[in-house]
């Protein structure tokens, strides 16, 4: 039923809870790039087409690059992949808060974010799959994407209040950490 695999999926079972958080703070990321990252840039002076060069990096490498890490994924394991890919994620962050928005160095992290969300991203995915047999894998998938996707909502508003809060480095920071913090759980 629905219920049992929405708890199984969300505290439950040990690999499809990771797989969830991982999931939900993956996204929480995506929120604070195409959210913050612009503001931070333009406050540092950026041009628009500055601005949307760095911002298209980082999709862009994660788009191209997923295609080879969901593949790899299946030679080595999930779990060396996702944990690497967050901790890739969580440096780019960290290179992007103390860069005092230096188009150069957020460049560098916008393609270094887009490769730790390919390692991510496609092997998340694969994990559920693999947790689940083939008749839990519906209501699963579905639960983890409820979850990943909740990061967005999350991820708008913690950046944003922290960004008001704090600034825009330390709101980038706080998603740093909160990444590095999944990627080691």
């Amino acid at each position: 039923p629905l219920g049992q695999a929405f708890a199984d999926a969300t505290f439950r079972d040990p690999a499809l809870r990771s797989c969830s958080q991982a999931g939900f703070i993956n996204n929480l990321n995506d929120a604070l790039a195409w959210g913050v990252l612009p503001l931070f840039l333009a406050a540092h002076g950026a041009s628009a087409s500055k601005i949307g060069l760095v911002a298209g990096l980082y999709p862009g490498v994660w788009g191209a690059a997923q295609i080879w890490t969901g593949h790899w994924s299946d030679r080595v394991g999930r779990k060396p992949l996702i944990v690497a890919g967050m901790l890739t994620q969580a440096a780019a962050l960290m290179l992007l808060a103390v860069s005092g928005g230096a188009v150069a160095a957020a460049a560098v992290a916008a393609v270094s974010l887009g490769l730790g969300t390919a390692l991510v991203y496609p092997t998340l995915i694969a994990a559920i799959s693999d947790a689940v047999s083939p008749v839990e894998r519906p209501p699963a998938v579905g639960i983890y994407r409820f979850w990943r996707d909740m990061g967005y909502v999350a991820g708008g508003l913690i950046a944003g209040i922290a960004a008001d809060a704090i600034d825009y480095s330390g709101a980038i920071a706080l998603v740093a950490a909160l990444t590095a913090a999944s990627g080691l759980w």
